[in-house]
């Protein structure tokens, strides 16, 4: 893995972890969803356009295709989110759904995208996987009571992320879409899609707007950064490699836990981002 993509997924995995912990204070439903991807589409319009006018754009039914699909996962992981934050903290939910997606990740690239894993790679992206299982307590966690469905959310997440990764990837790689408008292009069709809910629940979009207008614009603005960083990343480097370094994200978020949401880290948690940074190390070096 090049030094310039390292750079670029640890600076996102920062910027990921921040727009999780606006999301985690906002409790917000789809509503809120919607009212951080209209922001985004608005706030990105200018740079979309940008490109458009100094690239050599070419659009046809098949990139229309790749992008409403790329959309209709974006929009699944989002929504789906937001209800697992709802339901378990944040320091459950956020490590299974990050540590569930590289392992699905490297496994479905190495069979459909037939991207081949140097020995030290494979190490660093177990250390990874290993890491995530200790900073959710591992097996004692079960014990634990109403854990289960923030258990299950967290796994259908990372399997969420683990799709719209996977298309991704093979649509900045193999149909050549510049990463700034398959972002764009992705946000304004979760716009879209998520419009004849906005108009249902009006109200509540009004009183999310009103009660939690720093957190919209602040998600607004971080979330599409964090991704685009991942696809200009992705264009040239594996994904197995991207998504598991990316989980950088889930050590910085438990340190955010800490600072902003009086959450515990405790021996466990040093000892797991030991060996989390061990795999980022391999992988680096692979």
């Amino acid at each position: 893995m090049s030094a310039w993509a390292l750079a670029i997924v640890v600076v996102s995995a920062v910027i990921h972890a921040t727009w999780n912990i606006l999301a985690k204070k906002s409790s917000g439903g789809a509503a809120f969803v919607w009212l951080y991807m209209l922001t985004s589409a608005v706030i990105y319009a200018p740079l979309a356009f940008m490109v458009i006018i100094w690239s050599d754009v070419k659009f046809g039914w098949v990139e229309l295709a790749f992008i409403l699909a790329s959309a209709l996962l974006h929009m699944l992981y989002a929504v789906t989110l937001q209800k697992g934050y709802r339901i378990g903290d944040f320091s459950l939910i956020y490590p299974i759904a990050r540590g569930t997606a590289p392992m699905l990740i490297a496994v479905a690239a190495f069979f459909l995208l037939e991207e081949e894993i140097h020995w030290l790679g494979q190490i660093g992206i177990l250390c990874i996987v290993f890491s995530v299982f200790i900073f959710t307590g591992g097996f004692r966690i079960l014990r634990e009571k109403n854990v289960l469905y923030p258990i299950l959310y967290g796994i259908f997440i990372g399997c969420m992320i683990a799709s719209y990764s996977l298309l991704d990837k093979y649509i900045v790689s193999v149909t050549v879409i510049h990463p700034i408008l398959l972002s764009y292009g992705s946000i304004l069709g979760q716009v879209i899609l998520l419009i004849p809910f906005a108009k249902k629940h009006w109200q509540e979009v009004r009183q999310n707007w009103k009660r939690l207008k720093l957190e919209t614009i602040g998600v607004g603005l971080l979330n599409p950064l964090a991704y685009i960083l991942i696809l200009i990343a992705m264009v040239t480097t594996p994904v197995s490699y991207v998504s598991p370094v990316r989980e950088l994200s889930i050590l910085i978020g438990a340190i955010f836990g800490v600072i902003f949401l009086r959450e515990d880290f405790g021996r466990r948690r040093i000892i797991a981002a030991a060996v989390m940074v061990i795999g980022v190390i391999a992988i680096a070096i692979s």
